[in-house]
């Protein structure tokens, strides 16, 4: 026994000697053989930016869920939203021989919900006269202009919650998810349904034969909100219902006899048709210049303006002279004093920094980013409330090569977005990622003020040289 303890004691210190005697070497490997003008050094930069808050006039908004409602936030202002949407005539949609009119209804259909939920709000429609042909889908297009504004062809007072609803059950893979649909129905004249009805009877169904020319015989509705400013919906789908009965010819049990049966006549607000969102903002003052903070705010509200300095003489010749690796770029929000969410605008999840210039058709051409004029950020940290961009040196990098090595800055909006992301199987054993696969303006109401003050808001810098 004795002789094991004294052979591990031998080992041990044996292992020590080598070990100091091999040190000194170690910490030199590499650096003994490499020529000192051939030395790897590494710095650190700190870039300042500058930031302010910018109107925007008007967004690309084609969207199959507009926003709908009146709401005030004691910091970012009041939005209003209303729609205005053509009807898809569907293949097979009509009327049984024999038809009566019995009544028309519009139904707004709704899952999520901003605001007081209880606050009483009215609902009305108005009929379009002007055809939506060759609209476009921005925000700032007035449906007013189209529809026939001397009464409403319908009004419901309604809350959020209180509306009549229904449940329905989603599943997607493992999970199932059951939640209430909520719906607005408003009442519209029968002569609305007998005008339909008349139309179909008319050889080859008149202008009912087809979509296209029943978007001609009517042009569509327009949606608004006419009391209240406490709560905005986010619409899933919109109908329209002729419901009628007719006689069914020997439709007893045992087919002697007639019956009376009821049906209806459905029309949707569809993709394939017009819908336009239509959005007023009121953001006088978060346009006011703030040294300490700016403002982006959706729907159709207002960005941020980000100026990098590359100029600077400290920074442009760094990037004359040596390799730029990295370029860390996160953004800091400023938390509400108030956490009361019925009274408050959220942060938006995603901001999009783009360039200035690339902005136009971005969204019209349902672009992804590029890594070099667009960046879309992480999910917003609630945590650090903070919107991380990581890497951006290949932006850096691409417009200094541009510009052949002469000072420049750039100009960049940080939006609000929606990001898309779907599932890649990246392996036969079950591996998958995450892809983006859409960006879209964020419809849903959501704003954060964003920290300017100054070391807040900057771009670091990592730089090497041979």
């Amino acid at each position: 026994m004795k002789l094991k303890i004294s052979y591990k004691a031998l080992l041990v210190t044996l292992a020590a000697i080598l070990t100091l005697s091999c040190n000194d070497n170690l910490e030199r490997v590499g650096f003994s053989i490499q020529p000192e003008k051939d030395r790897l050094t590494v710095g650190v930069d700190t870039l300042l930016l500058q930031a302010r808050t910018v109107k925007v006039d008007s967004m690309f908004a084609k969207t199959k869920y507009p926003v709908l409602g009146e709401y005030i936030d004691p910091v970012f202002g009041s939005i209003k939203s209303e729609f205005i949407g053509e009807f898809y005539l569907s293949r097979g949609a009509g009327f049984k021989e024999g038809a009566v009119v019995d009544s028309v209804r519009a139904a707004v259909s709704y899952t999520t919900i901003m605001g007081d939920s209880l606050a009483p709000m009215q609902l009305s429609v108005y009929e379009v006269v002007e055809s939506l042909k060759g609209t476009s889908d921005y925000t700032h297009i007035d449906p007013r202009e189209f529809a026939d504004m001397t009464e409403p062809l319908g009004s419901q007072i309604f809350t959020g919650k209180n509306s009549t609803y229904r449940t329905e059950v989603y599943s997607s893979g493992y999970t199932t998810e059951t939640y209430r649909v909520y719906e607005i129905n408003l009442k519209l004249p029968d002569q609305l349904g007998e005008n339909f009805l008349d139309e179909y009877k008319k050889t080859g169904h008149g202008m009912l034969s087809d979509p296209d020319t029943f978007r001609e015989f009517f042009p569509g509705l327009y949606f608004t909100t006419t009391f209240g400013n406490s709560t905005i919906l986010r619409v899933n789908l919109t109908s329209l219902y002729v419901h009628y009965h007719y006689t069914d010819k020997g439709g007893t049990w045992d087919g002697k006899g007639d019956t009376i049966r009821t049906d209806a006549f459905r029309l949707n607000i569809t993709p394939e048709v017009t819908q336009i969102n239509y959005i007023e903002n009121k953001n006088e003052l978060l346009l006011e210049e703030s040294s300490t903070h700016t403002y982006v705010k959706s729907p159709a509200g207002v960005n941020t303006e980000i100026t990098f300095p590359f100029s600077a003489p400290e920074i442009h010749d760094k990037l004359r002279s040596q390799a730029l690796n990295l370029a860390n770029f996160t953004v800091y929000a400023m938390p509400e004093t108030s956490e009361n969410p019925m009274i408050k605008l959220s942060p938006p999840d995603y901001l999009l920094l783009v360039n200035k210039d690339s902005l136009d058709g971005f969204f019209e051409q349902r672009k992804l980013i590029d890594q070099v004029t667009s960046f879309l950020s992480d999910p917003f940290d609630a945590t650090t409330y903070s919107y991380r961009f990581n890497n951006i040196s290949t932006m850096i990098n691409y417009y200094n090569q541009e510009n052949e090595g002469e000072p420049f800055n750039l100009t960049y909006y940080l939006i609000p977005v929606d990001a898309t992301y779907t599932t890649s199987q990246t392996s036969y054993y079950g591996g998958s990622s995450q892809v983006l696969t859409a960006i879209h303006n964020q419809m849903w109401p959501s704003a954060a003020v964003l920290d300017k003050r100054e070391g807040n808001l900057k771009l670091e810098l990592i730089f090497s040289n041979f």
